[in-house]
């Protein structure tokens, strides 16, 4: 069942969001040649606590940290560890926080240092991909619009979009319904209404779509060693116009 969200649910949403925003900048500024994971994990979880929220991922499904940091071929929920960042390196930072019993949930991908343009061109591929499937949260259109937009934008720059994990609804639960694939034709599934709130996160690979998972339980690679990014955008869909992005500092 989609919850629809009220007026003052998604205030407190939005809260949580702006929390993640702001964590999510200063360990932007922080990402360079020579920190550890570990070290930015560290950063998360001291941003969220200053700002009154609480981490939403550490504990979650006994997730041991505040924050998911994939490096490199590791798609999503990386666990921080004492892997060095190197020059030339990418890392998805993804991360969530909870206020007043909601969460608010984003993700971006950024360059280690000095990134190698073919790198620098898959993030801002699925950077774009984010804004055009945020683009199709409007009263009316189908969920799958959604899917289509990010698919077409990441296919025609010749990259795969991952089928394992999609986007997806969020209020009192990290993850509530409905699914947003990244991928799918126009025109299906539910329609959207004002009062929902969605998680839209692309996940696109340079290589091909498979992933496996390593022996952490948590941690999702490209099967081929290729390349991965991860964009995430927590919004809520508004009565008329465009839909109104939480996750923005």
């Amino acid at each position: 069942m989609i919850i629809l969200k009220t007026l003052e649910e998604i205030a407190l949403m939005a809260q949580a969001s702006r929390v993640v925003a702001e964590t999510l900048l200063v360990l932007q500024q922080a990402v360079r040649p020579g920190i550890t994971t570990d070290e930015l994990d560290r950063i998360a979880e001291t941003e969220i606590v200053s700002r009154g929220a609480r981490p939403a991922f550490k504990g979650y499904r006994s997730y041991p940290k505040t924050l998911c940091a994939s490096v490199n071929d590791q798609v999503v929920h990386g666990i921080p560890s004492k892997r060095v960042l190197k020059e030339g390196d990418i890392i998805g930072l993804d991360l969530g926080a909870i206020v007043g019993g909601f969460y608010g949930d984003s993700a971006v991908t950024v360059s280690v240092g000095q990134a190698p343009e073919r790198n620098a061109r898959l993030v801002r591929v699925t950077k774009e991909a984010m804004y055009l499937g945020i683009a199709q949260a409007v009263v009316g259109r189908r969920l799958s619009d959604i899917s289509h937009a990010v698919q077409r934008h990441v296919e025609a720059a010749g990259y795969s979009v991952v089928t394992e994990f999609v986007g997806h609804g969020i209020g009192r639960q990290l993850h509530e319904e409905p699914q947003v694939p990244n991928y799918g034709k126009p025109g299906q599934g539910p329609r959207l209404q004002a009062g929902m709130v969605l998680a839209i996160e692309p996940m696109v690979n340079m290589g091909g779509a498979a992933v496996k998972i390593l022996e952490d339980r948590w941690t999702a690679v490209t099967v081929d060693g290729s390349l991965s990014a991860h964009f995430e955008h927590t919004i809520a869909i508004e009565p008329s116009g465009p839909p109104r992005i939480l996750s923005q500092p």
